[in-house]
């Protein structure tokens, strides 16, 4: 086949000859001035053909150009709100007001794992006011003393609060010192642990709970009664739930038995309350750890911890009347805010100083706790090392965990005090052995040998108890929901319960007072309103 003509090639056009005008196109002048508006045009297509390849090649790979946007707003994001959250922390630092608790100390124990606070809630009714000393009964000249104080443990990891409270009426041998009003100088004497702060303020108080428990603190925090009532308020009140009424005429609490949400003065009532039962001072302090456990949970479910404006609100109004170490600064408050953002009460526990003696007479001072010796010592060691106080705790070595269990209502007797005898009331086989079961998996005593019911089929559970015991019959019946009370003079201790064709399932139920594993301690989870 013949080649195909090729075509001329154009011939070089002689250095500085103007390129000819094509037709419909005005000359712009010579070649030169024309160069930088052709080199400008050329880029830009470059740049426009290279962001249409671009594009095309990120949708055929599934990226799309919001992706970026969005990590982009992200990151924005994270770093305004540590910004902020820094910016209000150090406002906040300004206002609370400092104490050197740790001034001169020497021969103190060694620091150990984790961080320990010494919480102290001292008598503060002089800063309120005439009507709400009347209403709350705050009445007659404000002390110089502590009315709580309680040793919070956090853990190094920061997944574990540990709160231990130190009963204000403990026996205490204070360390040679001198008198904080007084001036004079006194040497080693026994008193009750809230003198510490009367005789010698936050260094004496420090110097002898450290002495006692043989665990550093790390920072010092006071409370008064007006930051206590005004915190609570800013939270918009708290949750209580009691098992039975409770009455105290010295702080004028009045609460039936139920659910409550008690605002700041209602909550100081209650956690001041001492005269409801024989319990005194250690019914107190368990009402004080139900208190924390429900403040938690309504500071970690309300979001004030998430969000920056809440959070203001509430850290300004409780930092106005609290005390601290100058160390207790901005870093740490915001190392433990961002901590607490994943607390829930099961996070924190809660337990009280073992006491060997209660009402241990001194001399010139009155009735007194003496601590045990030995179960305190596992306690405080357990601090220090760093280690849970409950089984179920963060960090207590829980294996897998089963499904999510509904929460336990609070009944006034223990069910492990309460001895059960099921009976099968009804045609189906093996319905006694699983009430049985049930009722011994939410804590009761059972006999573990239910029996068959020789009358007729019970439509109805029935709860059958002697009227001696109605209190422990009526915390059965709140694990059988819908059931009869039915009392049976003479029965005995032993209830009876009849399973009837209504039989769905045990609720599970848990005592106010119950405390579990080596150190009496209980999650926060475990005493808050279900």
């Amino acid at each position: 086949m013949p080649t195909p003509p090729r075509s001329p090639r154009p011939r070089p056009r002689p250095a500085g000859r103007p390129r000819p005008a094509q037709p419909g196109v005005r000359a712009a002048g010579n070649e030169r001035s024309a160069q930088p508006a052709r080199k400008a045009r050329k880029a830009r297509k470059a740049s426009a053909a290279r962001t249409a390849r671009t594009a095309r090649a990120r949708r055929r790979n599934g990226r799309p150009r919001w992706g970026m946007r969005v990590a982009t707003t992200l990151s924005v994001l994270v770093l305004g709100a540590g910004g902020i959250g820094h910016a209000i922390v150090t406002s906040l630092d300004t206002g609370i007001g400092r104490v050197d608790p740790f001034k001169d100390m020497k021969n103190r124990p060694d620091g150990g794992h984790g961080m320990n606070i010494l919480l102290v809630g001292t008598d503060g009714r002089d800063k309120i006011t005439k009507e709400e000393r009347q209403k709350y009964r705050l009445g007659g000249a404000p002390c110089r003393c502590t009315d709580t104080i309680m040793l919070v443990h956090v853990s190094e990891d920061r997944e574990r609060a540990s709160i231990v409270s130190l009963p204000r009426d403990s026996y205490a041998e204070l360390p040679a010192h001198t008198d904080a009003t007084s001036g004079d100088k006194h040497g080693p004497h026994p008193v009750k642990l809230n003198a510490a702060y009367s005789e010698g303020g936050p260094h004496l108080t420090v110097r002898t709970v450290e002495s006692m428990t043989g665990v550093k603190i790390n920072h010092y925090l006071e409370v008064d009664f007006t930051s206590f009532m005004k915190t609570v308020d800013s939270l918009g009140g708290v949750e209580i739930c009691t098992a039975k009424p409770l009455k105290d005429s010295h702080t004028g609490l009045d609460l039936d038995a139920g659910t409550h949400k008690l605002d700041g003065g209602q909550a100081l009532q209650y956690v001041r309350s001492r005269y409801l039962d024989g319990s005194s001072d250690l019914g107190r302090m368990q009402r004080q750890q139900r208190f924390m456990a429900a403040l938690i949970n309504q500071a970690t479910s309300s979001g004030v911890l998430l969000n920056p404006v809440k959070f203001r609100g509430v850290t300004s109004t409780m930092l106005d009347s609290v005390r601290a170490d100058k160390g207790f600064g901005t870093e740490e408050m915001l190392a433990l805010g961002k901590a607490m953002r994943d607390f829930t009460p099961a996070s924190s526990e809660f337990t009280s100083v073992p006491v060997a003696e209660r009402g241990f007479p001194v001399k010139g001072i009155g009735s007194t706790l003496k601590w045990d010796p030995e179960k305190s010592g596992k306690l405080f060691r357990a601090l220090r090392e760093d280690k849970p106080l409950t089984p179920s705790a963060p960090g207590g070595g829980r294996g897998p965990q089963g499904p999510k269990q509904p929460p336990a209502s609070a009944v006034e007797v223990s069910p492990q005090q309460i001895r059960v005898q099921v009976y099968n009331a009804t045609r189906q086989d093996g319905l006694g052995q699983r009430v049985d079961g049930a009722l011994r998996g939410t804590g009761f005593n059972t006999t573990r040998a239910p029996l068959n019911h020789t009358g007729p089929e019970v439509s109805r559970t029935q709860v059958l108890f002697d009227p001696r015991w109605d209190r422990s019959a009526k915390s059965l019946a709140t694990a059988l929901p819908g059931c009869e009370l039915r009392p049976v003079p003479r029965q005995g201790a032993t209830l009876k319960v009849m399973a009837g064709t209504d039989y769905k399932t045990v609720r599970p139920v848990r005592a106010e007072d119950v405390h579990q594993g080596e150190f009496g301690a209980v999650t926060g989870d475990q005493v808050v309103c279900p």
